[in-house]
């Protein structure tokens, strides 16, 4: 039934299905290793149980999004073998040194202390338990780093050679790993995730809050998580705008797709804010712009000349229509974001961030923004590559297996299938953990000594004793 599917595409799509379930997992686990180190941190500062506690909670959830993580990267690997084996030979000799240099790095240390972490405090004492925390927060960034490294290797191919083979050959690591979009790419995501665990954590504070089953942990966890969304939202900005200069210098066409520049604008390029992109009639349809903005955005300068696609052959252009959409959705998303950060200073300010009602449904409504975003960018990036798998130097369409539709099919139906059915499940379990946060103790049980059933006090001294 699948003979007249362009395996080409069925490929590409399973990988997209694939990395999109992945992807969502370590953007939350980065910043939630991240996250409990500080609450350690605080813990072992100020004594306050309730760090501890909240440390309790989430490490639990951490190690659910972890494991799925962990299993859900295992699967993309695979693919290589399977649908990119051309891919795999060509640039196996970049690409594997670097995946290894993930797993012997970030994995190992990982695995080293993990199990410290989630069951180790009683037995190991508070020093060397933080330490551990510490070592899994540094061991998901490291991870972060390789695999970025590749990724932006792919964006940015720099320090290599062609052998008569055809396979990339590493002739200079440090340019390999430190290319041109790397240090842009690694500072977006790790801001990227941070922000997404903060809304996580702000939309699970926000939903005790509502609920009034435990107002003190509650408060603690909405409070530190708009810290982050006030102090992260607006570097991520900033670091936005910086990869987006990079990417101009070094993926031009990615960026006419993003801003939607079919034509080049000698005296000057608007911002389109919304419309239909048209690739065949090589326009937007139905745009709203403002005029020169784009100029002055990426070139500093409201007359600054910016060329459209309209220079590059058309069967080197991305599809633009994607890659307009998914970078405004990330761009929205991050605008939101903010919003939410400078209202929570401002009820800060009036005293009423525990009591704002409109501000907490907002929050929870916003939990899952940062996964939304993160897929976004992840989109624009990836299809806006296109048609490339390494920028500039292999398409996509020559990077493939001699496979047959059929099979590719075969696997992608099984992968949604198992996908949805761990994955979901997955999932559900840690929105049942998130929503059965422990309620605060009860003030009555805090004032006094607790009286067993059926037993009465003894009479006070000082009265009749029948004379």
């Amino acid at each position: 039934m699948f003979e007249h599917f362009d395996a080409l595409v069925l490929a590409r799509f399973q990988f997209a299905f694939t990395v999109s379930a992945h992807i969502i997992f370590p953007a939350f686990s980065i910043g939630t290793a991240s996250y409990l180190f500080v609450l350690e941190a605080l813990w072992l500062k100020t004594k306050d149980k309730t760090y501890l506690e909240l440390f309790d909670f989430w490490k639990t959830i951490f190690a659910v999004a972890f494991g799925m993580g962990v299993v859900s990267g295992i699967v993309m690997s695979y693919q290589f073998g399977t649908n990119w084996a051309v891919f795999s030979d060509k640039a196996g000799p970049v690409i594997g040194p670097l995946m290894g240099y993930e797993v012997l790095t970030a994995f190992f240390l990982e695995a080293g202390f993990l199990g410290v972490m989630l069951f180790g405090l009683k037995r190991v004492g508070p020093g060397l338990h933080f330490l551990a925390t510490g070592m899994v927060a540094l061991g998901t960034l490291i991870s972060a780093t390789w695999i970025l490294a590749v990724n932006s290797w792919m964006q940015t191919p720099t320090g290599f050679a062609i052998n008569e083979n055809g396979q990339f050959i590493p002739v200079d690591w440090w340019a390999v790993i430190f290319n041109p979009s790397f240090p842009y790419r690694l500072v977006h995501m790790v801001l990227a995730a941070y922000l997404t665990t903060a809304f996580v954590v702000g939309a699970v504070g926000a939903w005790h809050l509502l609920k009034r089953t435990a107002p003190l942990r509650a408060y603690t966890m909405f409070s530190m998580a708009m810290w982050m969304a006030a102090i992260v939202a607006p570097l991520q900005i900033l670091a936005g705008d910086a990869h987006g200069l990079n990417t101009l210098e070094h993926q031009p066409a990615k960026v006419m797709a993003m801003e939607g520049h079919f034509d080049s604008h000698p005296n000057g390029a608007p911002l389109i804010l919304f419309g239909i992109p048209n690739q065949a009639e090589k326009r937007v349809d139905y745009a709203v712009e403002i005029p020169k903005l784009s100029s002055l955005i990426l070139k500093h300068g409201l007359d600054e000349p910016l060329a459209g696609l309209d220079t590059i052959p058309e069967d080197k252009q991305p599809p633009v229509a994607i890659v307009f959409w998914s970078f405004r959705l990330m761009v929205g998303i991050g605008f939101a974001m903010l919003g939410i950060g400078m209202w929570s200073l401002l009820c800060r300010y009036r005293g009423t961030l525990d009591s704002n009602v409109w501000l907490h449904r907002v929050a929870v409504a916003m939990g899952p923004a940062g996964f939304a975003a993160v897929l976004a960018g992840w989109v624009t990036t990836e299809v806006g590559r296109q048609p490339f798998t390494i920028y500039g130097h292999l398409l996509t369409a020559e990077s493939h297996s001699p496979i047959a539709a059929p099979a590719v099919a075969t696997s992608l139906i099984a992968f949604i299938v198992v996908y949805f059915f761990v994955f979901g499940a997955g999932t559900f379990y840690l929105l049942r953990l998130m929503a059965r946060l422990p309620r605060d103790p009860s003030p009555e049980l805090m004032e006094g000594p607790i009286r067993t059933r059926g037993i009465t006090p003894g009479p006070a001294h000082g009265g009749t004793h029948g004379h």
